[in-house]
């Protein structure tokens, strides 16, 4: 949501794309629609089921921990995520004539995820260039990752100065069946903590 906002504040169209990969946190897919109609321009919500592979919590039966942010990468890392969402995004943005790429990833305060640092953003992008015909031609992509180098407190500092209503937005890992958030797992452990150390009320609603 803030990447979005970001985007339109420095004058893009927003083309936004969410991936419905039959994830766990399926509410996050409301979120994406109500959050896409105030912010994009254009919504595409794209089917791709992803428990066929599993592998992660998130697609499969596996539980999500819940006893806080730990070492190591986490069970909820989704194998080649990022890689997967950002080649359906340079799809669509080549077939638009778009070439700015925007992923909402951050490497601060954050689960240990590999395809989070700015060392995989700046390999896709060469990638991007390398891999379609734009690039070939000469109309390079850029990948931009505007939440990379924030903490969570920076990410809800600046979802209150764009005027966002961060209520609208989803973390959590495991919500509860009405869509509460759990309040334990790390997702949602990070999202407090940011709007805390920001002093900001957290407008999460827990289960």
């Amino acid at each position: 949501m803030v990447c979005a906002a970001l985007a339109r504040e420095a004058g893009y169209r927003v083309l936004a794309l969410t991936v419905d990969y039959n994830q766990r946190h399926r509410v996050e897919l409301e979120a994406a629609r109500r959050i896409a109609a105030d912010l994009a321009d254009e919504h595409i919500v794209l089917p791709l089921d992803l428990t066929a592979f599993g592998g992660s919590a998130l697609t499969s039966a596996t539980a999500v921990p819940k006893s806080g942010v730990g070492e190591g990468i986490p069970v909820t890392y989704v194998p080649a995520r990022n890689t997967i969402f950002l080649s359906l995004a340079l799809g669509w943005a080549e077939a638009a004539g778009a070439r700015d790429l925007f992923v909402g990833v951050n490497a601060l305060d954050y689960s240990g995820y590999p395809d989070c640092r700015p060392e995989f953003i700046a390999g896709f992008e060469r990638l991007a260039n390398l891999a379609t015909k734009a690039g070939v031609e000469g109309q390079g992509f850029t990948v931009h990752a505007p939440l990379q180098h924030m903490t969570k407190a920076d990410i809800a500092r600046e979802a209150a100065r764009l005027g966002l209503d961060a209520g609208l937005s989803h973390s959590c890992y495991d919500p509860a069946p009405d869509g509460g958030a759990c309040g334990e797992c790390d997702a949602c452990r990070l999202r407090a903590k940011g709007f805390a150390d920001a002093g900001l009320p957290d407008p999460t609603r827990y289960a």
